[in-house]
């Protein structure tokens, strides 16, 4: 196909990076990205409603890997503004004890979705032409799915369900975080404190640990691409008792580097031939 469809992709995740940098106010972040990620999926609809895909393989990896990413951002957005618009003001432990209802309302949807669930997370592939194919929808088979009847241009059976997996993995990082930031005032100190002192720490600058998960995002290496950046930063704050801070203003800071914007690859790159030489060397 003509279309770039990674282009659009990283136009979008652009987008989001600099939205998740400059607005501090949740809610509006919510309806700006909101905005943003229905005015991608609407540019990309026009764009395959218009184009007889040349392979079922194409067209499955379209509404099984591509739009799903699109449409999670959607999805994402429209529900954290829900979440936070009712989230209590009212002390810790009750604003604690909403968020974790709503991470057990969010697994709900992977219960009652198992086995499709286990069926994506395993990257299995023998039932891809019934759900990610158009047109080859069975309502007898699928009584839950409804969607695709509405727009079957640009719908199948399960490229909605793939989009809310990915966009509720999101909101329970979301919301596991703000849990954590409830609990331990913000502050991850204090959280250390009171624990043992971990086995592995993290002991160089934040900044290259920062530019390794941007770099692990960017290269699809986990998940094979259907985890989000907060995934990964969230799971490297938990390993290593770190907090990154606004690693969306980090990144933008790494990507103004006027030389070197990939230094600590750079490094690792040097040090990791440099280990490989010397053991060559080694008689």
């Amino acid at each position: 196909m003509v279309t770039n469809y990674d282009d659009i992709l990283k136009n979008l995740d652009n987008k989001l990076d600099i939205l998740e940098i400059e607005e501090q106010d949740i809610l509006l972040k919510a309806e700006k990205g909101i905005k943003i990620a229905k005015q991608t999926l609407k540019s990309i609809r026009s764009i395959v409603v218009d184009y007889e895909f040349e392979t079922k393989l194409e067209e499955i990896h379209f509404f099984k890997c591509t739009k799903p990413k699109i449409y999670s951002k959607l999805i994402y957005y429209v529900k954290l503004f829900n979440i936070e618009s009712k989230r209590p003001r009212g002390s810790n432990k009750s604003q604690v004890k909403y968020l974790n209802n709503y991470i057990e309302k969010l697994q709900t949807y992977f219960n009652d979705n198992l086995d499709f669930y286990h069926y994506y997370r395993r990257e299995a592939a023998v039932f891809d032409e019934q759900y990610f194919l158009r047109g080859k929808a069975d309502i007898r088979l699928f009584p839950d799915s409804f969607h695709f009847f509405v727009d079957e241009e640009f719908a199948t059976s399960h490229d909605s369900t793939v989009a809310t997996i990915l966009a509720y993995d999101l909101l329970i990082v979301h919301l596991k975080r703000e849990i954590d930031k409830l609990e331990n005032n913000g502050n991850y100190a204090n959280l250390r404190m009171i624990q043992r002192k971990p086995k592995i720490t993290w002991t160089a600058h934040k900044i290259y640990l920062i530019e390794l998960i941007y770099a692990l995002h960017s290269t699809d290496v986990i998940n094979n691409g259907t985890v989000d950046i907060k995934d990964i930063a969230y799971f490297v704050e938990k390993t290593f008792k770190v907090d990154l801070g606004d690693y969306y203003r980090a990144f933008l800071e790494i990507r103004m580097r006027k030389n070197g914007r990939t230094k600590f690859l750079d490094i690792l790159k040097k040090q990791l031939t440099k280990r490989m030489d010397d053991t060559d060397n080694v008689k």
